[in-house]
């Protein structure tokens, strides 16, 4: 059975910019995959029925992304046809990793194929916002300096550096951190070109979700003993750049518990994009 990966994400920098009237924040950050994923498979079936055959710890089927993914893209198609979802969960929930929504866009990647709807990628990526915000750029599938919400995408291509993400034992809740959030004021703007020189970076919700999860304190004071880490996305997972994945496995062994991990390299083309140099696991 063909296996479709669903990579990780981090984001470089996430500088939160405003507010819109409808509730959402603005952004500015930079997306980039890494080769760390899940994996999907996927048995299509007559009976018009998407189903999962191993349910997710926590989260219930109107919630699973997956799930609503292929829903969506059913009922957009007019597909007969249903699919019964295999996933091989590796990305931590709650990580800031963008599970989740890597596992919704592969899924509208793969069923697209595998269903013969013929939607377009732009198409595909419009089906994706409205399931989240992240969706978008692992449909587009090119590592991307993003604006709005997270749909504006330019596609950039940053350094493919090898990282060590530690993994704090903790769910952080995306909405309790923005409401701790409030209490802080909102970044300027800045400029791709700020990005390229390094000007400026951080994680604007580091200290919010620091405050909050003392997992998270802990897992950035260990890895502020090596070099310089950020927080990825609204956490908890945090990231360090390290020269090689030699050093990285190195400081892995020396993770303290209950803090776990893994070591990574950066991808600017999604395995599954038209540029990847495989499109699937075991190409």
């Amino acid at each position: 059975m063909r296996t479709w990966p669903a990579p990780a994400k981090l984001n470089l920098f996430l500088h939160i910019t405003g507010r819109r009237a409808d509730g959402y924040h603005t952004l500015q950050t930079v997306f980039q995959f890494l080769d760390y994923a899940d994996e999907l498979s996927y048995d299509l079936t007559n009976d018009g029925l998407v189903t999962r055959t191993v349910p997710v710890a926590g989260v219930s089927e109107d919630h699973d992304l997956t799930l609503r993914a292929a829903r969506l893209l059913k009922e957009s198609c007019g597909v007969t046809q249903g699919a019964r979802i295999h996933l091989t969960k590796r990305l931590p929930l709650g990580g800031g990793l963008g599970g989740g929504s890597s596992d919704a866009a592969t899924t509208l990647l793969a069923l697209n194929e595998l269903w013969n709807t013929r939607m377009s990628i732009p198409n595909l990526a419009a089906l994706g916002l409205k399931l989240g915000a992240d969706v978008p750029v692992f449909v587009h599938g090119h590592a991307a300096w993003a604006e709005g919400i997270g749909e504006i995408l330019t596609p950039v291509a940053p350094d493919e550096a090898w990282y060590l993400v530690a993994v704090p034992p903790v769910l952080v809740s995306t909405a309790q951190v923005f409401a701790e959030f409030e209490l802080t004021r909102y970044s300027p703007p800045l400029t791709i070109r700020d990005f390229h020189e390094g000007r400026g970076l951080r994680n604007d919700l580091e200290v919010a979700v620091r405050k909050r999860y003392p997992e998270v304190d802990r897992a950035m004071r260990w890895l502020s003993g090596f070099g310089t880490p950020r927080m990825t996305g609204s956490g908890g997972c945090a990231f360090l750049k390290v020269t090689n994945a030699d050093l990285g496995h190195q400081l892995l062994e020396r993770i303290p518990k209950p803090l776990t991990g893994f070591v990574a390299r950066g991808l600017n083309r999604h395995p599954l994009s038209a540029g990847a140099a495989t499109a699937h696991l075991g190409a």
